[in-house]
């Protein structure tokens, strides 16, 4: 594992492996109980930056190794073999949010339910979709989190963010810069804020709107389960879930792991599953539906790190 020996020799005294921080840099740190799925192994080092700046010098001076932007934890699996080099956790510090106007101003590590709520209390519409996404503004940006026929860019203004040398940008994104489930920034840019704008309206009816969210969601989703949502995207004109569907695919098994009865392009973790039977399962949904259906579903849950037999070697 890279760093592996760097680790053995240097693990009381980090600060001759990375640059100075407020916060104090981790080792071995489980990612599986910051996951939705709770599947996976450790960060090889884990950080949690106190603000804007002690993110900053740490990009700018950090080491040449791989790097992981973790948000909420809600859209991603984390193999069992662990995330090599450094894993970054927007917290607290991050998590702020004020409105202006009719404009709402958040931090990156502020949840999106949070989000939708608060733009609730200030009576501006737009913002109720994101009541039924989990995860934070940061994770929602990067993967123009969507639904109910809306998403994040429909909303935004501008966005923040921290670039590779460790500056801040502010950006004003262009109509080609989001696609389904996508967007054009770089892998190692960190989302860091960005400023919504909303539509002036009466709180009760955005409180109804988001109620009738949340009930066609739990009409229609399984809940209180270990899932990260949906766990393909849907292809051009078509549902995944269908296509799971029609493949023989809900309540298929690996493991502990199983598409889910209710939804078929939920995937869940039902207590013990390993983070190789949840994708191993994932991969076997892939197969069938290409066979039945002639589509080759395409993963939108994020999976990281290393297998544990790559661990291993």
């Amino acid at each position: 594992m890279l760093f592996s020996l760097l680790k053995k020799i240097f693990s009381r005294h980090l600060h001759f492996v990375f640059p100075a921080t407020k916060a104090e840099i981790k080792t071995n740190i489980s990612l599986a109980k910051k996951t939705w799925m709770g599947v996976g192994g450790n960060a090889e080092f884990y950080f949690e930056p106190a603000d804007e700046k002690d993110l900053c010098n740490f990009i700018k001076d950090k080491p040449a190794i791989p790097m992981l932007i973790l948000g909420g934890g809600s859209n991603i699996i984390v193999r069992d073999g662990g995330v090599p080099g450094i894993t970054i956790h927007l917290g607290k510090p991050f998590a702020s949010v004020v409105q202006q106007g009719n404009d709402i101003i958040c931090g990156a590590g502020l949840l999106s339910v949070d989000l939708a709520r608060f733009a609730q209390k200030c009576g501006l519409s737009g913002f109720e979709f994101l009541s039924g996404i989990p995860g934070t503004v940061g994770g929602a940006l990067r993967m123009n989190a969507g639904a109910y026929g809306s998403e994040i860019k429909d909303i935004l203004k501008t966005v923040r963010v921290v670039d590779s040398s460790g500056q801040i940008q502010e950006m004003t994104p262009q109509s080609d810069f989001f696609k389904y489930r996508e967007n054009a920034l770089p892998d190692d840019w960190i989302f860091i804020g960005a400023t919504f704008k909303g539509i002036p309206e009466d709180t009760d009816k955005i409180a109804q709107k988001m109620h009738e969210f949340k009930t066609k969601r739990e009409s229609n989703q399984p809940q209180g389960v270990k899932t990260s949502g949906s766990t393909f995207k849907n292809p051009d004109g078509l549902k995944a879930w269908a296509l799971i569907d029609k493949a023989g695919c809900r309540g298929l098994k690996k493991g502990d792991a199983i598409i889910s009865e209710k939804h078929a392009n939920f995937l869940i973790n039902q207590g013990k599953a390993t983070s190789a039977d949840v994708e191993g399962l994932g991969e076997e949904v892939r197969k069938r539906v290409y066979e039945k259906c002639g589509v080759m579903l395409e993963w939108e849950v994020k999976r990281v790190g290393i297998s544990k037999q790559q661990e291993e070697e």
